[in-house]
């Protein structure tokens, strides 16, 4: 898994280019979870919790867009 991270896009099979897309998910789900957790904390200010909730919206798309790159590989 490392090594297909490393290489560059154009160097990577079509296996190692899923897993690179897998391990983007897998850390974007870990943001997403941090980001709630901050969230929640009420800090009172709005203007901060609306920039975190923004980001995760944000972060859940690019999921979204990763998650069906990785599918349009395996067909």
């Amino acid at each position: 898994m490392r090594s297909a991270i490393v290489q560059l896009p154009e160097h990577r099979s079509l296996n190692e280019q899923r897993q690179v897309l897998r391990a983007a998910i897998r850390q974007l789900e870990r943001a997403d979870l941090y980001l709630a957790a901050v969230i929640h904390m009420d800090l009172g200010d709005t203007r901060g919790e609306a920039a975190a909730r923004k980001l995760r919206s944000d972060l859940e798309g690019l999921r979204r867009e990763l998650h069906d790159q990785r599918v349009s590989l395996l067909e």
